[in-house]
């Protein structure tokens, strides 16, 4: 019997990440899980019924708050846990817990996010911009993390994307062929609800942070005036809130029920973003939803042009605006929306997934 470690960045929420490691946990129920911290009661039972191991930086200060501003203690705190005697590893990575190091002769299988964000492309998303001295530390300290995430690489014995989108960032930056399994939408429990009806808003689920774009979507909405429900929480929601004008509502985060409610009963899904997947889309489009996405990542994937949603090009700062109005022009079809999204359904991903571990290991 091979004894498998699922190697994992965090665990302080259940978004699309972790709902990825939550049917590993399912497809392996004895494996034991690495990760960097692991805030209790953030994380499904599923997950948290197996050996959940820590790394230093559970113990540092405001760490399951703070925790990015730890970024140049993740590598060196990944590469401490020691795996003898497991014989494989999947790692479900965006930040380090690819560069996890497996045993002598155990196999690793990346199941990749996308290449490290804060190194490749978004740094400035999540830290801010810097001037002067400060710039110049965050390019030596840039360039040694880039280093570090290549040099990682070399324990990765098989990456796997999470869309054509990542596998091409796999290629550019890495220069890895990957396989892409698209992630899994629990697809039993986001349905279509009883009655067809739509209420008069749109809706937004997103983490708060910058690189989501949501500043940009409250803009358009201030300007249309139409009401914009908005779930999530995350350190931009001071500055939102400032931004938004009365018809923007915040509700925080809301437990998967309540999420499935506005799914069915929102006329569409905002996702202003540009993505690496996006299960949201994907879960609304379940409900028998419809979403009005930017022309870029993941939802070019995701979202049927004109069956399923609509795309802007975020081009100039009315691109939303004119989306949302073509949207309420046209004739939508919940029941095209749902057959779009069983494509993603979570069986599918266990069945791919477990071909591609059988076939590594073989």
């Amino acid at each position: 019997m091979k004894r498998i470690a699922l190697s994992h960045d965090w665990l302080n929420g259940m978004r699309g990440g972790e709902k990825c490691l939550e049917v590993l946990c399912e497809l392996y129920p004895d494996s034991d899980i690495f990760t960097l911290f692991h805030e209790r009661g953030k994380v499904s039972e599923t997950i948290a019924r197996h050996p959940i191991h820590v790394s230093r930086v559970q113990n540092f200060p405001g760490a399951t708050q703070w925790y990015r501003y730890y970024l140049p203690l993740f590598p060196v705190s990944i590469e401490a846990f020691d795996l003898k005697g497991y014989d494989l590893v999947i790692s479900t990575s965006h930040c380090v817990a690819k560069g996890i190091k497996k045993a002598a002769g155990a196999v690793h299988i990346s199941y990749c996010f996308t290449p490290m964000r804060y190194a490749w492309a978004l740094f400035d998303d999540y830290f801010g911009r810097q001037d002067g001295f400060s710039r110049a530390g965050i390019n030596f300290f840039m360039n040694k993390l880039k280093d570090w995430d290549l040099k990682s690489n070399e324990r990765v014995d098989h990456f796997v994307a999470i869309s054509e989108h990542v596998r091409q960032r796999i290629k550019r930056f890495y220069q890895r062929e990957a396989e892409v399994i698209y992630p899994p939408v629990d697809t039993d429990f986001y349905t279509p609800g009883q009655s067809s009806e739509k209420e008069d808003f749109y809706l937004i689920v997103s983490a708060l942070v910058p690189y989501k774009k949501i500043d940009a979507a409250i803009e358009a909405f201030n300007r249309l005036g139409k009401k914009l429900v908005i779930i999530g929480a995350g350190p931009e929601m001071g500055r939102l809130r400032k931004l938004a004008k009365r018809n923007v509502q915040f509700l925080g985060w809301q437990s998967d029920e309540a999420l499935r409610n506005y799914y069915r009963k929102t006329k569409a899904l905002i996702f202003p973003g540009e993505e690496d997947f996006g299960i949201v889309p994907v879960e609304i489009q379940a409900c028998g939803g419809f979403v009005i996405a930017l022309c870029k990542g993941g939802a070019l994937e995701t979202v049927n042009e004109g069956k399923t949603g609509l795309f802007f090009d975020g081009a100039d700062n009315s691109s939303l605006d004119v989306a949302v109005e073509r949207f309420e022009a046209g004739r939508w079809d919940g029941n095209q929306a749902r057959q779009n999204a069983l494509r993603f359904g979570r069986e599918r991903f266990k069945k791919e997934m477990k071909q591609i571990v059988d076939r590594v290991l073989a």
